[in-house]
């Protein structure tokens, strides 16, 4: 409905427990029309930084994420880079990348998120943003975000639709990173009542979206509604 009404869209994740091509891939099987030029995804981003900083980064990150770094210079590691590593996040490895971190002079620290936790078919996870905490604490430093709900990440899927702020709207599930994130962008935000959605969220101390929809589709309808 999207496309066809001639609107610009673009799918902002958090993903990075698979590359952004293997992502596009998953959703082109569920029958979605999508290609990895409209998907905003951390590792991408994560991997130009580096490039310009000439950093060398310990990665604490999924199997599945880590061909994104292929052509990136892993030698002697300056930073470290912590993604939704699910199984991988065992003790061995947040030490080990404790370890790097505490061994600079000033700790640089990149995470592909900030998620608290995130809703599978069996129920809710663990996201990055509490092992990033960890680390955070543990190296009395702060950690550099890149993803949602990083204005710089909402900014880049906008200039990659050639869009000003004040004409997107972002409809998500995630009351922070999702609608809070878009709305310190510029951005209107609808929160959709499916996923990670929980009642509490409607109560939020800080954010509050500029409205509440009961899916993606009611989402859309709405929007069609006001061309």
């Amino acid at each position: 409905k999207i496309k066809a009404s001639g609107l610009k869209l673009q799918f902002c994740t958090n993903e990075t427990q698979a590359t952004r091509e293997g992502f596009v891939k998953k959703l082109q099987g569920m029958g979605f029309d999508i290609s990895a030029a409209e998907v905003t995804a951390p590792a991408p981003a994560a991997c130009r930084i580096l490039k310009e900083r000439s950093l060398r980064p310990h990665l604490l990150v999924h199997n599945d994420l880590v061909p994104e770094f292929a052509e990136i210079d892993k030698t002697n590691p300056n930073c470290v880079v912590i993604g939704d590593a699910a199984e991988n996040f065992t003790y061995a490895n947040l030490n080990e990348a404790f370890r790097v971190l505490i061994g600079m002079e000033k700790p640089v620290l990149i995470s592909l998120g900030k998620g608290r936790y995130y809703k599978e078919t069996d129920g809710l996870k663990l996201d990055v943003g509490a092992y990033m905490k960890a680390l955070e604490y543990a190296c009395d430093t702060q950690a550099e975000v890149v993803g949602k709900p990083a204005k710089m990440f909402f900014e880049s899927a906008l200039a990659e639709m050639g869009v000003p702020p004040q004409q997107a709207i972002m409809i998500g599930d995630d009351i922070v990173n999702d609608v809070g994130g878009a709305q310190r962008c510029g951005m209107r935000a609808l929160q959709v009542r499916t996923g990670k959605y929980r009642p509490c969220d409607e109560n939020h101390p800080h954010v509050k979206p500029d409205a509440y929809v009961n899916n993606l589709a009611e989402a859309v309808d709405i929007i069609l509604q006001q061309l």
